[in-house]
């Protein structure tokens, strides 16, 4: 092991499994809960394995040349790995968000030398719950900087190497499990993570059952009615099909409530010391419920995306 790095960029991935013993007897769950702890990256999430891997294959395929800024829409963890990454490579970044997002985020992306450009939700959608419109709006700011930035517009949501950048993290899974996992579950946002770890761990175990995560009234993937509940679950459910998280690996789908991903968070916190955000704690209801459910005594495996200190100004703590 190297006794020091000289890149900030160096320090992303290889994050600790942890098995979730304490909340398990808590509940009484027969079978295990495995957490991948992605908050414990640099800018505290899952997103900085995107950020790096994004940029570098763009780097790699000539799409990104020196000097040209980047350009992102983001619901914040994306934008602080970004933020992060161009800081180290030194790229002028500009970020694209919704006002309904976390502000911790708006000002850590600051901090790390992003330019923010914050965009208005859209009438009826209410502070902290993004939805699929408010998106859409970020999406129309988007375009129009890109025709007047030159910028090389990373475009997590349609780019595959968003899905690419995440199959690392799914083999330190493997390797860290020792191959034990028979089941995983993630909250769709981007459905990279999705996308990256299902497909990964059903080429080591084509038996492996993979559960889409969604807030209740907006699950696309459980084919449900989409009632268009103005969830505060933030970073996902967004109600549509993402290109990322392929159809074909999706086994099934667990709808969570605000109050089960806030109850869930603070046990995080409580039970194993682990400060996460709200699609953290939506990951762990959904592993409780397939637990309780259709994979009673099996071993689950979820990942913890980012921390809590980004929503610190939001009802999960307040």
């Amino acid at each position: 092991m190297s006794k020091f790095i000289t890149n900030i960029t160096e320090a992303i991935g290889n994050t600790p499994l942890m098995r979730l013993d304490k909340i398990a007897k808590h509940l009484g769950l027969s079978g295990a809960i495995f957490a991948k702890l992605e908050h414990l990256n640099p800018s505290f999430s899952k997103k900085d394995r995107i950020a790096l891997g994004m940029i570098e294959f763009a780097e790699q395929k000539g799409l990104l040349k020196p000097g040209q800024p980047v350009l992102e829409m983001t619901s914040g963890n994306t934008g602080t790995g970004v933020a992060l990454v161009c800081a180290a490579k030194g790229y002028r970044f500009i970020c694209v968000m919704s006002k309904g997002n976390s502000v911790e985020r708006t000002k850590m992306i600051a901090a790390l030398g992003g330019e923010v450009v914050l965009v208005d939700q859209a009438p009826d959608s209410v502070k902290g719950k993004v939805s699929g419109a408010d998106l859409e709006l970020v999406e129309v700011e988007t375009k129009r900087l890109l025709e007047e930035t030159g910028a090389f517009y990373l475009n997590q949501f349609e780019n595959l190497d968003n899905r690419r950048a995440q199959e690392q993290a799914a083999e330190e899974i493997w390797e860290q499990s020792g191959g034990c996992i028979e089941v995983f579950a993630d909250y769709i946002g981007t459905g990279g993570t999705f996308g990256g770890y299902a497909g990964s761990l059903k080429r080591h175990n084509p038996a492996i059952r993979c559960y889409a995560v969604e807030p209740y009234g907006n699950a696309h993937y459980g084919g449900e009615v989409i009632e268009g509940v103005k969830h505060g679950i933030q970073g996902g459910g967004y109600a549509k099909e993402m290109p990322n998280a392929d159809p074909s690996l999706v086994d099934g789908a667990v709808t969570v409530t605000d109050a089960q991903a806030v109850e869930m968070t603070h046990l995080l916190a409580q039970k194993e010391g682990i400060f996460a955000g709200f699609s953290s704690g939506a990951n762990l209801m959904a592993a409780v419920k397939l637990l309780q459910g259709a994979e009673k005594g099996k071993n689950i495996a979820i990942v913890i995306n980012d921390c809590g200190l980004k929503y610190m100004s939001t009802s999960l703590w307040l």
